[in-house]
């Protein structure tokens, strides 16, 4: 199984969850776990995913969600959950 770790952070808006769940449904990405909150005005989300059904290559996934990023006005990253882990290792 490909997980995928994806990490939306920024100003809080009305549609970021919408915008982002709803590509991923779109391209047969899975959420196996999903976390959010928002602190103030700022919204910060990470969600582990499954990325095994997706027709579409990981760097294409990654660079997709930048640009929506951008549209919405917040980051969002992608890492595949190894290289996460041993980036989070102590």
């Amino acid at each position: 199984m490909k997980k995928t770790i994806i990490t939306v952070v920024g100003k809080d808006t009305v549609g970021i969850i919408g915008k982002v769940c709803t590509y991923l449904a779109n391209n047969n990405i899975n959420i196996e776990d999903i976390s959010q909150t928002i602190v103030q005005e700022f919204f910060n989300m990470m969600m582990i995913v499954d990325t095994n059904q997706s027709p579409k290559p990981f760097a294409d996934l990654c660079k997709e969600l930048d640009q929506i990023g951008d549209e919405i006005g917040v980051t969002i990253k992608c890492q595949h959950e190894d290289i996460f882990d041993k980036m989070h290792r102590i």
